[in-house]
């Protein structure tokens, strides 16, 4: 479409939506405000800059499948490909890395880690101007190929873990206080087992108290550095036995003044995350949202626009909570072009956002209106049907983005004269 043909079906959609006191001006402009962190990991299918001759590590239950070509190889290609991202996305940006992105003149062991060895990674933030966020890397590692790190039985190996887990939030106070801006650190634990364990106080005793031990460095400010801590229902591995599952989490969250993050991948898929949301936020202080898109098990597809991202967005709207989340991606598929995946998913994060926002149920509500029963299933319905595309096209517009699906070209261009070079 044409910039005039875009502003002209906005034009309506504005004036549609006027009609259920919705302001599309203001859904635009807060939608754009909103940092959603795009994550490393799906530029190089999580194998990380570990391993010199670039061969996969044991990724201790992340799997990245599909064999597309072009796969970023080494730091400068995969923030080659990120810029490239970014230049396509409207809307502000955070970039959210794992530990095991270090880059340097020889491996480092992780409990060894500093911030000199993220200096490219943040030299690139600062051109782009965006935040980092970081991770904590549990797996992929001979200590943690049994099953266990932090929760684990052996002195030597938790401390081990404890270490790097302390280094990476000195890692992070780093780059928050170089970009003025609070890093959220993310400590997933991937502990768990495959069979029945015959103990599940044990491991679970163990990880809150390793926990304890991560948390507890008092030359790092929480208000720099944003800890967060995320639950799994299953995975590879750990099909019977999660030792930090979601109820784990979401009470030592509570006791410990940390943030608790919702990953749409890591629950059944009949679960509403959605419905999740106001219950926690009645005792959490803030949430960190990761979204993905779990089929069959969780498997971590690229987000679309379906019903589980749309209804996540309406709650945080028609509860008004936008100050209590933190947004980022996580998902990684390496059966289709990488860029594809990464625009496919921020942007279909980004519409649910601004979907929220153009919520009809919402503006009742501030209105004062009391809908009653039928009116707002109607209502609700409406709001699929209205033109919210229309306003989307212009959001993209106006930040000087490709509206539509018009990114394809400059995806398929970058893929033709960069990626395919890669051999």
């Amino acid at each position: 479409m044409t910039s005039k043909q875009i502003s002209t079906a906005y034009n309506l959609a504005r004036a549609r939506y006027a009609e259920y006191g919705v302001d599309t001006e203001a859904a635009i402009k807060q939608a754009l405000s909103i940092p959603i962190s795009l994550h490393c990991w799906q530029a190089d299918d999580v194998r990380g800059l570990e391993s010199t001759d670039g061969a996969a590590v044991d990724s201790g239950g992340i799997m990245a499948t599909g064999s597309h070509p072009g796969r970023a190889r080494n730091g400068d290609e995969m923030r080659s490909d990120l810029s490239k991202v970014l230049e396509l996305l409207p809307g502000a940006h955070r970039l959210n890395l794992h530990a095991f992105y270090a880059e340097g003149s020889k491996q480092m062991e992780r409990d060894q880690l500093e911030p000199k060895h993220f200096g490219r990674w943040l030299d690139w933030a600062k051109q782009e101007k965006v935040g980092l966020d970081f991770n904590p890397t549990y797996f992929a590692h001979p200590y943690a190929k049994d099953g266990y790190t932090l929760s684990i039985g052996d002195d030597e190996i938790q401390d081990y873990w404890i270490r790097h887990g302390r280094a990476c939030r000195r890692i992070a106070q780093h780059f928050a206080k170089e970009l003025k801006s609070p890093c959220v650190i993310n400590h997933w634990i991937p502990d768990g087992c495959k069979d029945t364990p015959g103990d599940r106080f044990f491991n679970r005793a163990r990880l809150a108290a390793a926990l304890d031990r991560v948390l507890d460095d008092k030359s790092v400010s929480r208000k720099h550095v944003i800890d967060a801590v995320e639950g799994k229902l299953f995975g590879l591995g750990s099909e019977e036995y999660v030792v930090g599952s979601q109820e784990f989490y979401s009470n030592y969250a509570l006791t410990r003044d940390v943030v608790l993050c919702l990953d749409l991948g890591h629950f059944h898929p009949t679960e509403s995350v959605a419905d999740k949301v106001s219950a926690h936020l009645q005792f959490h202080k803030k949430l960190l949202l990761h979204t993905s898109r779990p089929i069959r098990w969780d498997s971590d597809h690229v987000v679309i626009l379906d019903d589980a991202v749309r209804n996540l967005f309406l709650e945080i709207a028609r509860g008004n909570v936008w100050d209590r989340v933190y947004v980022a991606l996580d998902f990684f598929d390496a059966s289709i072009n990488r860029l594809g995946a990464y625009l496919t998913g921020a942007r279909a994060t980004r519409q649910a956002i601004l979907g929220g926002l153009l919520d009809v149920i919402a503006a009742f509500e501030r209105q004062g209106e009391v809908l009653r029963g039928h009116e707002r299933l109607a209502y609700m319905e409406l709001n699929r049907s209205l033109p919210w595309g229309a306003v989307w096209d212009e959001l993209c517009q106006r930040d000087g983005v490709p509206a539509g699906a018009d990114w394809l070209e400059d995806v398929n261009a970058y893929e033709m004269n960069v990626i395919n070079k890669r051999g």
